[in-house]
C-alpha cells in the first residue's frame, strides 16, 4: 500500500486503540512510511484514556491527526458523549484531521459520526462491522481451536471485511488530502453465514468445526456461565441482536471507492491465515 509521503515530525499522528485490530495495522503503516506517530493508551507517555479527560490535552500537544478506534464500541453508554468531547478538545488543541472507525448498521454509532461532521475538523469516516480477523485474533479463535463454536440462532448473513482494508483507507486519510469529508461504507466483496465461514476455515485446515446454534437466550447464558464480564457479554449479545439482524447483509462498496481496488475476500484472508498455524492442523 501506498499512502502520501508528506512528513511533519514535529506533529505527529496521534493512534488511539493501537492495541487493537485496526488501530495496530494503522500505527504499522504510517511507521513503515515514516511518518512521527503517537500511541494513545493508558501505558504510554503520555497516558491516554477515554475514562480519564485529564490525560486527553498532552496526549493531543502537538498533534496533527488522529486515529479514533474507540474502545470497546461506540455502541457502549455514555461512548458517544465521551467522543463528542474528545473531538472537541482536539480541534481546541489544533488537531487538523480526525479519522473515525464508525460500526455498520449501530444507530450509536450514526450519532457519533454526525458529532464528528458537526465539528470545524476535517474528517473520514471509515463505517465497518465485522472484521475477517475476528476469528483469528480473538472472538471465535478459542472455540475454533478447541473444534466446537456455538451461535445463537437468527444470524443474517454479514459481509465480513479485512482489517487490512480499512486500515489502508485510515493511514491514506491521516497523512493526505484525498479522503477528506468522505465516509466510507466498507464490507468484503460478498456475504457469508457464519457457518460458511467456519466450513471455509476447516477446509483449509483440514478440521472438522462443528458449528452449534442455540437459543439467543440460551446463548446469553453461556457467555456468563463462560466467566465473560457482564459488560462484554452484553456487547456481545448486543452487537448479534442489532447488527446481524440483516441490516447490514447488503454488500457496500467503500473499499472500491477509496482505494481504487476491490475489496479482500475471506476466501483470500483464510488462504493467507491457515499456513500459520493459528486456527490448529492444516
Amino acid at each position: 500500500m501506498a499512502i502520501s509521503s508528506t512528513r511533519d515530525d514535529a506533529h505527529p499522528i496521534l493512534v488511539l486503540g493501537a492495541n487493537g485490530k485496526t488501530g495496530g495495522r494503522v500505527l504499522a503503516r504510517l511507521r513503515a512510511a515514516g511518518h512521527a506517530v503517537r500511541v494513545g493508551s493508558r501505558s504510554t507517555e503520555p497516558r491516554f484514556d477515554w475514562e480519564e479527560r485529564a490525560t486527553w490535552k498532552s496526549a493531543l500537544q502537538d498533534v496533527r491527526a488522529v486515529y479514533v478506534a474507540y474502545q470497546p464500541d461506540l455502541c457502549v453508554p455514555g461512548a458517544v458523549e465521551t467522543v463528542t468531547a474528545f473531538f472537541d478538545a482536539a480541534a481546541e488543541a489544533g488537531v487538523e484531521k480526525i479519522v473515525l472507525l464508525s460500526g455498520r448498521g449501530e444507530p450509536e454509532a450514526l450519532d457519533a459520526e454526525k458529532a464528528l461532521q458537526a465539528t470545524s475538523l476535517d474528517w473520514t469516516i471509515v463505517r465497518a462491522s465485522w472484521f475477517f480477523q475476528n476469528f483469528s485474533e480473538n472472538y471465535f479463535l478459542d472455540e475454533i481451536v478447541a473444534g466446537a463454536i456455538t451461535l445463537p440462532e437468527g444470524l443474517a448473513p454479514e459481509p465480513f471485511v479485512d482489517a487490512d482494508d480499512i486500515a489502508d483507507i485510515a493511514a491514506e486519510a491521516l497523512v493526505g488530502g484525498r479522503h477528506s469529508r468522505k465516509l466510507y461504507e466498507v464490507t468484503g466483496p460478498q456475504a457469508l453465514t457464519f457457518a460458511d465461514a467456519i466450513a471455509q476455515i476447516g477446509q483449509a485446515t483440514d478440521r472438522e468445526i462443528a458449528c452449534q446454534i442455540i437459543s439467543k437466550e440460551a446463548y446469553a447464558l453461556a457467555l456468563a456461565e463462560a466467566g465473560l464480564p457482564p459488560d462484554v457479554a452484553g456487547l456481545v449479545v448486543y452487537l448479534f441482536n442489532t447488527v446481524l439482524d440483516g441490516r447490514n447483509t447488503p454488500v457496500a462498496h467503500g473499499v472500491e471507492q477509496a482505494l481504487g481496488r476491490p475489496p479482500r475476500s475471506f476466501a483470500a484472508y483464510v488462504a493467507r491465515t491457515a499456513p500459520s498455524g493459528v486456527w490448529g492442523a492444516t
